[in-house]
């Protein structure tokens, strides 16, 4: 008799516990899955940037990423983002925080041209 009382004595505390750590556990995948990472993809493909024109909310990170077999850059026309030289496969991305129209080019090959523009 007294060992199942000891028993249930402790019982009570570790259910407890374990029900706290679910729905701590719980909180934290709803947190996560309430507040994706927000961005968006641009190609550089056959010398042009992909989609061309982009709407973006203020906050939005914007990747170009140069699918091309020729080296490419990023550079906006005020200079407010401006990559490295781009080879195949490598990206670069700029977090646009305030509103405005952003139009940018190639400066390896000034006739390639796309527009962010942030809302």
């Amino acid at each position: 008799m007294r060992i199942r009382l000891c028993i249930a004595r402790l019982a009570v505390p570790v259910v407890a516990a374990a029900i706290l750590l679910f729905a701590a556990g719980r909180g934290s995948v709803a947190s996560a899955q309430q507040a994706p990472a927000v961005g968006v993809e641009v190609k550089i493909d056959n010398f042009s940037f992909g989609p061309a024109a982009i709407t973006v909310a203020a906050g939005t990170t914007v990747t170009w990423t140069n699918r091309d077999d020729i080296p490419h850059t990023v550079v906006s026309d005020d200079k407010v983002f401006k990559s490295k030289v781009l080879d195949t496969d490598e990206k670069f991305s700029y977090t646009f925080t305030k509103p405005g129209t952003y139009p940018y080019f190639c400066s390896v090959h000034p006739k390639m041209t796309g527009k962010v523009i942030v809302q």
